[in-house]
């Protein structure tokens, strides 16, 4: 749980004190004192905890596991049963370190208002919900996109009332049903876009508020999805001085996938073209979609990325990246794509977002090793970052 210090040796930057939340405010609930900051990177399932596979985590030395449930799901039975819950209390109980995040989509309708029977309906489901992960998983996260996962019109007061009745409803029930000692910390989540100066609205400011002055959340997820790595400053500019010095923040999602976007129509290197039969100009996008169709073995997957200047010009983000968030000293944990999934390759074509490309293990694009994945690109930095 987050009370030990993970497996990851921390650098120098990050040895950092501990401190004791329950005297942030009067009346904060009792925590157990616990480092400031972890700057842990982990493996991110999104809606995939069922890929999980033990042995891959193991081979990227990866310590940390997230995922995220969607509350509509909790209509469809026990979701003690639902295969999200059910993987990640199960790497909790064989050790892993956890962040789990509950996802509220209402981008096809609007936020039940307070006090109605749909939001009566919305916090019965919690109720359902929380006791299967309240003192499991070490980080609980109330929300995953809210600013995308909402109307457009709703992005308002609207969504900021929704979640923070939410979370006041979290909040209680960790304080009675899982006590002063409990294992679960709270984090609010996740600002997309913030490097984007119309992302940084009125709604965004509440958000913000009250991560601050709510004592028991222990501060906020970010999402840095960018079109370039200095993209991820504005980020940090805008949380940190909004929060308190006690708080740390998470980044479960990050990548350069509007990067890689701009570049799917570009040509691929002559080299890559003529070794393997492509025909001269065929387009980046096309060549993924090759290796969809009939996976690549790693060298053919590797020379395709490594011959292209637009992402060898990239290929230290990860790390850059990781050294960004880590020299803070309030990183908490962040969370890296770990595998690629059936909705990042269908239908592939030039204007579909390649999270593909973001991904530790390939497992689409590239031949399987045996019983595990294809690797892709960023499994040796991946790697090397557990030991940093």
């Amino acid at each position: 749980m987050l009370r030990r210090l993970p497996a990851i040796a921390l650098t120098a930057i990050l040895a950092v004190s501990t401190i004791t939340h329950a005297a942030a405010a009067e009346g904060a609930e009792p925590v157990t004192d616990k480092p400031l900051a972890y700057g842990a990177l982990g493996a991110n399932f999104n809606q995939n905890l069922d890929a999980l596979d033990y042995r891959e985590l193991r081979e990227a030395r990866a310590q940390w596991v997230r995922g995220f449930f969607p509350m509509p799901a909790t209509d469809q039975g026990d979701p003690a049963g639902h295969f999200a819950i059910s993987t990640i209390t199960e790497a909790a109980a064989r050790g892993f370190d956890t962040v789990f995040s509950l996802k509220f989509p209402y981008d096809a309708t609007s936020f039940p208002a307070p006090g109605s029977a749909k939001m009566a309906a919305e916090l019965a489901r919690l109720d359902k919900v929380l006791p299967t992960v309240m003192g499991k998983v070490d980080i609980l996260t109330i929300g995953n996109e809210p600013f995308i996962e909402s109307l457009p019109a709703e992005r308002d007061q609207r969504l900021n009332t929704f979640y923070e009745t939410v979370a006041r409803h979290v909040i209680d029930y960790r304080r009675e049903r899982c006590g002063a000692d409990c294992g679960t910390t709270l984090y609010m989540g996740a600002l997309n876009r913030l490097d984007l100066p119309d992302r940084r609205t009125p709604a965004a400011e509440r958000w913000m508020t009250f991560v601050r002055e709510t004592p028991e959340i222990e501060g906020v997820d970010i999402h840095p999805h960018i079109p370039a790595p200095e993209n991820a400053q504005p980020f940090l500019d805008y949380i940190l001085p909004r929060m308190r010095p006690d708080q740390t923040f998470l980044v479960t999602e990050f990548s350069l996938v509007w990067y890689w976007q701009q570049h799917l129509k570009d040509p691929v290197p002559a080299q890559f073209a003529q070794k393997y039969g492509f025909a001269p100009g065929t387009q980046v996008w096309q060549v993924i979609k090759a290796a969809i169709d009939e996976p690549f073995s790693e060298r053919k997957w590797e020379e395709f990325l490594a011959g292209s200047p637009w992402f060898t010009s990239q290929a230290g983000f990860l790390r850059d990246q990781m050294e960004l968030y880590r020299g803070t000293g309030r990183l908490a944990v962040a969370t890296y794509g770990f595998k690629q999934d059936d909705l990042m390759v269908a239908n592939f074509g030039p204007d579909k977002a390649p999270w593909l490309l973001n991904s530790v293990y390939a497992p689409y694009t590239v031949q399987p090793r045996g019983v595990l994945s294809g690797r892709g690109y960023w499994l040796d930095d991946f790697r090397a970052l557990q030991r940093s």
